[in-house]
Formats: structure tokens, C-alpha cells, sequence
């Protein structure tokens, strides 16, 4: 309603739309300081939920366990989260509990890990939206700057 991604924000009503293009290249080639390495990946399909803005906890926890198995990863050693964040009171609750849950309850001695969403600075570009959460993400690695959430205010 105000035109804006309130992701994770205590004021979020909604997701706002943007546009985006975006494009990676993986190869198996020479890892320099200038790109992030992908230690793995994991894809997951949803599954049953209350409706199609309401995301599956369950099924997104099954997500980041296998990502982190599948980069070989312990939870204790993740820094940084890129979340999908639509900036909805429906769906980020779900998102940031299905996270406290799969990674952060097993984080107890770890130092805290930043969490992101891409979509409070962009808007939510749809079909590019995965894309441009990497994106910002490999950014971050390369530059060590975590870039703000623009909308966050209260959680």
C-alpha cells in the first residue's frame, strides 16, 4: 500500500513490485578473490500450504538444512542469509522462523549472522527475485559489506 518492502519490519503490509535482470556465470575454473566460490546449492519446491502467500516453514527449513549439507557446511559457520523477505506479516514471520529454527537455534556459540532481503531495496522483481538476491549476495562476499534492509525500522 505505501509502495515499499517493509521486509522484516514490524510495519510490513506487502510486497511492492520492481524490475530486474540479472546474470551468473559458473564455471569450474580458477577461484580468485574477486568471486565468491559456490560450495553448494539445494533446490526445493514448497509444497502444501495455507495458501499461495502463505510459504511452507517446514519445507523451507528442509531447504537451508540441505543447502548446508550440500556446500558441506555446518550451521555455526554461516555469516550471511540472502531471505526471500516479501515484506508481508504473513510470510516474513514464517521465513524468519523456519530460519531460527533450520540454522540460527544451532548457532548458540557462534557469533551472529547477518540476515538480508534483497526485495526492501528493490522491490520484488518477480521472476529475476532469486536472481537478484544472489546477486546481492555475492556482492557482499566480494566487498565484506553487508548492504542494510532500506525499510527496516522496528522488528
Amino acid at each position: 500500500p505505501r509502495g515499499r518492502c517493509h521486509t522484516f519490519d514490524a510495519s510490513a503490509d506487502g510486497y511492492a513490485r520492481g524490475e530486474a535482470c540479472g546474470a551468473i556465470v559458473l564455471c569450474e575454473c580458477v577461484v580468485s578473490d574477486a568471486a565468491p566460490e559456490l560450495l553448494g546449492s539445494a533446490v526445493h519446491q514448497d509444497g502444501r500450504s495455507a495458501s499461495l502467500t502463505a510459504p511452507n516453514g517446514q519445507a523451507q527449513m528442509g531447504l537451508l538444512r540441505a543447502s548446508l549439507s550440500s556446500a558441506g557446511s555446518a550451521a555455526r559457520e554461516l555469516a550471511l542469509s540472502e531471505a526471500h523477505g516479501t515484506g508481508t506479516g504473513l510470510g516474513d514471520p514464517i521465513e524468519a522462523g523456519s530460519l531460527v529454527a533450520a540454522v540460527l537455534a544451532e548457532r548458540a556459540e557462534a557469533p551472529a549472522a547477518a540476515v538480508g532481503g534483497v526485495k526492501a531495496n528493490i522491490g520484488h522483481a518477480e521472476p529475476a527475485a532469486g536472481m537478484t538476491g544472489l546477486l546481492k549476495l555475492a556482492a557482499g562476499l566480494q566487498s565484506s559489506v553487508v548492504a542494510a534492509n532500506a525499510q527496516m525500522r522496528v522488528l
